[in-house]
């Protein structure tokens, strides 16, 4: 027996940009396919004219691409629309489709009169009870249907194995007839989803356990369609680190603006695909890697927190173990020179790569001026200033340096140190100097230490 090749797909609506939380799915779907050897389609959700724009799509594509994830195939849904036709022409045919009527208000009041009596807040069928000339009264009316779909009661439960959260259930009873088709004739989420996973191939679907109630309708929708399920799994979701859900509509933590704030993408995705699970969270060199360490029956059942400061530390993880070649292009553009002398000298200091700009400006010069604290440290870096070694500086001077200064001022300890890091730099910390004085170069330090030493004189 010959087994379909995986093919997963993520289907964003592109009516906003995509958050950390969307990235989540994703980032799942394309480590599934990679590790499989699979397929993974890219499917707009784009069939709301009013709110999909462009720009989102053209953002959502872009994202991706700075994840890493590089789809084998592109989709619209708003280019299928004659395949939702054929496919409710088959349901209505089956008898699984039926019109119904009520508006929106009068559902509601159905609702809470079956709550005041005890009852579950499911939708009473009414629709199916309509003779022929019922519906000619209605639509004489001015009332236009708007269908449902007929779920199977007689089967009691829908199940499932599903990849995270293991054997799940659904009680038919416990659900209203889902309404696939609005009054205007346009389709909700279900009809489109479930006829592009069965024409596409889907093999598997990965996706937040907001849909966990959502996957016993769509697993009758398939049979009803005559076509084989996919395989389910239902990943917990990322909240905010105050436990808010995210939004592509209020902008929060966007990929956009991580990408804009200066994040590695790996970091990014590192914490989006690792928090919440049963691994730790730790700075992954690249997807293929991370593919070979997930495995979705260890994520978590409960909701998992991002906090954007957690990426800080990965980031800087990430910055401090990348080679000089694999960084160069990327300081250049920059602006950022001094080659893997420079790299290697502060690398270690960096959260984000621009932090490098602004160690480049320490070595270049201007810094931020230096007063000396008192007559004392003024004498004591103009004694520095003079002793400073001839010629060309490099990985040795600044030891010979100190030691000199140390010998001729009697300072030792942050006392000897502290004021030379400070004058030379204009900062109390950094990378260190005995990295950072050969290429600030002779010259601009004995310019530093006399502008800090000139009051003295």
């Amino acid at each position: 027996m010959t087994h379909a090749p995986v093919t997963v797909r993520f289907a964003p609506s592109p009516t906003g940009y995509l958050h950390i939380g969307n990235a989540r799915p994703a980032l799942y779907n394309w480590l599934f396919a990679l590790k499989a050897g699979g397929q993974f389609i890219l499917r707009l959700d784009d069939t709301d004219r009013e709110r999909s724009k462009e720009e989102y799509a053209e953002a959502i594509r872009r994202d991706l691409g700075w994840l890493g994830i590089a789809p084998h195939r592109f989709e619209r849904q708003s280019l299928r629309t004659e395949a939702y036709d054929a496919a409710v022409v088959r349901l209505k045919a089956a008898g699984r489709l039926y019109a119904c009527y009520e508006t929106a208000e009068e559902l509601d009041r159905k609702r809470k009169r079956q709550q005041a009596r005890g009852l579950p807040p499911v939708y009473d069928r009414a629709g199916l009870r309509l003779t022929e000339a019922d519906r000619e009264k209605l639509e004489a009316e001015g009332r236009k249907p708007h269908w449902r779909f007929k779920l199977d009661e007689s089967v009691g439960h829908v199940t499932w194995d599903d990849l995270v959260r293991g054997p799940q259930t659904v009680d038919i009873a416990s659900l209203s007839d889902p309404v696939l088709v609005r009054e205007d004739g346009t389709y909700l989420y279900t009809l489109p989803s479930v006829v592009d996973d069965a024409d596409m191939g889907v093999t598997h679907i990965i996706r937040g356990d907001d849909h966990v109630t959502n996957t016993g309708v769509q697993l009758q929708l398939f049979e009803a369609l005559g076509a084989a399920a996919p395989v389910f799994g239902h990943h917990n979701t990322l909240t905010t680190a105050t436990g808010e859900g995210l939004s592509k509509r209020s902008g929060a933590l966007s990929l956009g603006s991580l990408r804009e704030a200066g994040y590695e993408p790996m970091a990014v995705s590192s914490l989006a695909v690792l928090i919440g699970t049963s691994a730790p969270v730790e700075p992954v060199v690249d997807l293929p890697t991370l593919a070979g360490m997930v495995d979705l029956s260890m994520v978590s059942k409960a909701p998992a927190k991002f906090d954007p400061a957690d990426l800080d530390g990965l980031n800087a993880k990430l910055l401090h173990a990348k080679p000089y070649a694999e960084i160069a292009g990327r300081l250049a553009a920059l602006g950022v020179e001094g080659g893997e002398e420079f790299w290697n000298a502060v690398r270690g200091n960096l959260v984000r790569l621009k932090d490098a700009v602004d160690w480049w400006q320490v070595v270049t010069g201007p810094v931020a001026p230096h007063v000396a604290a008192d007559v004392d440290e003024a004498a004591f870096i103009g004694t520095a200033a003079t002793l400073l070694p001839e010629g060309t500086l490099d990985g040795q001077s600044w030891k010979l340096w100190t030691d000199a200064v140390k010998a001729a001022t009697g300072r030792k300890g942050r006392a000897l140190f502290m004021p030379l890091r400070q004058a030379l730099t204009g900062l109390d910390h950094g990378p260190e100097l005995a990295a950072l004085l050969p290429l600030i170069g002779r010259d601009g330090a004995v310019a530093r230490l006399q502008a800090v030493a000139a009051p003295a004189g």
